[in-house]
């Protein structure tokens, strides 16, 4: 498994998920769901290079259990909103920027779930990124009136249970230059194949108008 050991700013020693070319090309931060760099996040990131972006995963909870992968059962839920718990956004975001610096060159941020909380996050509260994408990030709207500092590209699901369409109004009414795409009959974790709320229709689409818009926003700049 191609996992590499990195260090953050406050001392803090974390693994990492790393894929595709390490010597040119943009780059991206993937940034895990609530269950860890864990199978299908590697598989997220082997996709990523299949199409020429380096990429490295931070393995966020390690700050709290190191070596944390979780499934999708109610008992994994439970055990991921427990460890997410125990990861300050503050330190979140340093081990994200610790990997952006790992990448150098263009880097943009792309995360799941939480992750596509954090995605924003690193867009609004970071200057390591070119640009950023989230998917069914259900802390956005609490800090949709923060700037972003880069392009960023949000998707939802229109039947998420946990991130309502009042709530992606919100994103959309507060932040008008920014790219919101809604899923009709897509749920939370849409994107995930190992997911009962796995939606393949939606899943291809917003993937790639993913890849469309990192293309764009890292190739040419």
């Amino acid at each position: 498994m191609p996992t590499i050991q990195l260090t953050s700013k406050d001392g803090h020693p974390f693994s990492a998920y790393q894929a595709g070319p390490q010597d040119t090309g943009p780059a991206l931060v993937v940034v895990q769901e609530i269950f860890g760099v864990n199978n299908h996040i590697r598989r997220v990131c082997d996709r990523f290079a299949a199409a020429g972006f380096r990429v490295i995963a931070p393995a966020l909870f390690d700050r709290a259990t190191p070596g944390s992968e979780l499934g999708y059962t109610e008992a994994d839920v439970a055990k991921g909103l427990e460890l997410r718990a125990r990861v300050s956004e503050e330190k979140a975001l340093l081990d994200i920027e610790t990997a952006a610096t790992a990448l150098g060159g263009a880097v943009g941020i792309v995360g799941y779930c939480w992750g596509g909380t954090l995605a924003w996050l690193g867009a609004t509260r970071s200057s390591s990124f070119k640009a950023a994408v989230g998917w069914y990030g259900g802390g956005i709207a609490a800090t949709c009136t923060e700037t972003p500092r880069c392009p960023v590209q949000l998707h939802f699901g229109a039947t998420d249970h946990g991130i309502p369409l009042a709530d992606v109004d919100k994103i959309r009414t507060a932040q008008p230059a920014v790219d919101v795409f809604v899923y009709e009959g897509a749920g939370h974790g849409f994107g995930c194949d190992e997911r009962g709320s796995y939606d393949a229709a939606a899943y291809d689409t917003a993937q790639a108008r993913t890849l469309a818009f990192f293309e764009k926003a890292l190739r040419a700049g």
